[in-house]
């Protein structure tokens, strides 16, 4: 797929994943980690929600693939998922009603739509955006985000919060001793949700997993070895899975993220990895 066959449309549908962004104690650092990984580019945008005032978006081949911004003192770096809404004021209004809490919002981005964050109730933080009409956000092209996974303690609670807020079918996929489940909406994956097994340590906060699509032609490998040369980590070893060729990987301030391959896949049903803790320092 190119890049600009990727572009998002305007989105419409609730509960669509329309953006990622990354907390991060140092900026500059993470966009030359960022740009040296996927060739992002950078351009500084003025943001009331965030802590300075300052917003980095990132962009590729000229299209939005996500944002930056400086984590607040007691705020820890990571990537965080954002779902379209029709109305931030009813999303607000709902999450509290479904057992979430409300941190921020609803704010208005200038030329960019209104936002809404929270913690659901396992604790995690999502955000949710009303966005604009020329709303644009690059997907599933090499560089740009494939994908996310819930990780999760309460699967139950996480899948009943989601789909009651967005109507998603939630289908379980895991194998045995393996609680995955597959978030669907008009018959398609939209996210996944993952209880989190022995490879994390007790105490792990729920989080998001994200994902960024990796070109064939380099692979999860090349992609690895490139986050250490650039001062990143890899925190899991590429592995072989029904979606593809994994490596979870973190920047150079812990933040960690997945690259995919889709074009290795193994056939056979999701047993996960004996991996690390992604969270343990």
């Amino acid at each position: 797929m190119s890049l600009s066959s990727a572009a998002a449309q305007p989105v419409l549908s609730p509960g669509i994943p329309c953006w990622v962004e990354l907390a991060s104690p140092d900026i500059a650092e993470a966009e030359a980690f960022y740009n040296g990984l996927f060739g992002w580019s950078f351009e500084l945008k003025r943001d009331p929600a965030t802590s300075d005032g300052r917003y980095s978006l990132a962009s590729l081949g000229g299209f939005s693939v996500g944002g930056l911004y400086r984590a607040a003192a007691s705020q820890p770096p990571g990537w965080t998922v954002h779902l379209s809404v029709h109305n931030t004021a009813g999303a607000a209004e709902w999450v509290e009603h479904l057992g979430g809490v409300v941190t921020l919002g609803p704010v208005e981005i200038p030329n960019r739509g209104t936002i809404v964050h929270a913690l659901d109730p396992t604790g995690t933080p999502i955000v949710f955006w009303q966005p604009l009409a020329n709303w644009e956000f690059a997907a599933g092209a090499p560089n740009t985000f494939s994908g996310a996974d819930l990780n999760t303690t309460d699967g139950a609670v996480a899948d009943q919060f989601y789909s009651r807020l967005f109507n998603y079918n939630v289908h379980h996929i895991g194998g045995e001793n393996i609680d995955y489940a597959e978030w669907r909406l008009d018959h398609q994956p939209v996210l996944y949700r993952y209880v989190m097994g022995p490879e994390y340590r007790p105490g792990t906060p729920a989080h998001w997993m994200v994902y960024f699509e990796v070109d064939p032609a380099r692979g999860a490998d090349a992609a690895a070895g490139h986050a250490l040369m650039l001062g990143g980590s890899v925190i899991v070893q590429p592995y072989d899975t029904p979606f593809g060729r994994v490596a979870v990987l973190a920047d150079p301030h812990g933040s960690v993220f997945s690259v995919i391959d889709h074009s290795r896949v193994i056939e056979a049903q999701y047993s996960g990895a004996e991996v690390d803790d992604p969270y343990d320092d």
